[in-house]
């Protein structure tokens, strides 16, 4: 579905499964796909989706931004700067998707590639995932909105810790430290994802996306609730998922929820 070289879209249920596909540079995500995943992923909101999966192709994630550009990209502060930009664009549209977001963890997910993982609302990982924020090793930082999601999952303390070192993450250390939401063997992380994929799209998608506009403002210092919010919760009283989901539960049936 997607016409940009590494990036392949496909959807399938109402699900769509975002694949970074470089397996052989280990899904480095080079300029080409920084710049086109935001109009990847307009075509996967476009296609009115439930859940976005990303994940990488082969048995990496994303080993970080493509380093063979990197003479190029960082020749001067122009050709960083118009870099940085578009690097920000593509993690603010991930970050921004209007649907839940689910990162689908296998191997190497280090600094770019954890980058767009964090940038996904939930985080599955198979035990041989390795995660690793690494700017420290190269003598660069990582961007302030970037921190933030970090800090936002971590915690202050936790982000200091994986940013001040570069140090790489096992899978059971990101779970411990909040960094990845669940655990499995890479045997069952297919499994694992289309499960929690397939349990998000069963519920009234209303309800998930105004959960993650909430949950985001309240990220972003919000601690009550303005007119806009309450006029959602009242907007909710008169939707049609509220009207399927009553009437579900007082036939003792599933609710087959209509807003898309």
């Amino acid at each position: 579905m997607s016409g940009i070289d590494g990036l392949d879209l496909r959807v399938a249920d109402e699900i769509a499964t975002l694949t970074l596909n470089r397996p052989a540079r280990r899904n480095a995500v080079n300029r080409a796909m920084w710049r086109g995943l935001p109009e990847v992923l307009e075509a996967a909101r476009a296609a009115r989706v439930k859940v976005l999966v990303l994940t990488g192709a082969g048995e990496a994630f994303a080993a970080g931004a493509d380093i063979s550009e990197f003479e190029q990209v960082y020749a001067d502060r122009a050709t960083a700067g118009a870099y940085f930009g578009e690097i920000a664009a593509a993690m603010d549209a991930l970050a921004n998707f209007e649907s839940p977001t689910l990162a689908r963890i296998d191997g190497a997910c280090v600094g770019g590639g954890l980058g767009l993982a964090l940038c996904c609302d939930l985080r599955i990982a198979s035990d041989r995932a390795r995660l690793g924020i690494t700017p420290a090793k190269l003598g660069l930082m990582y961007a302030l909105s970037d921190t933030k999601r970090l800090v936002d999952v971590v915690g202050p303390t936790r982000a200091k810790d994986i940013l001040y070192t570069g140090r790489i993450l096992t899978a059971d250390e990101a779970l411990a430290v909040g960094l990845v939401d669940a655990v499995t063997s890479v045997e069952g992380l297919d499994a694992a994802a289309a499960a929690k994929a397939e349990a998000i799209a069963a519920a009234s998608q209303w309800s998930a996306r105004k959960a993650k506009a909430v949950v985001s403002r309240i990220l972003n210092g919000q601690a009550t609730d303005d007119a806009e919010t309450g006029a959602w919760m009242l907007d909710a009283v008169e939707g049609v998922d509220f009207v399927e989901g009553r009437d579900a539960f007082l036939g003792k049936r599933t609710p087959r929820f209509p807003f898309r």
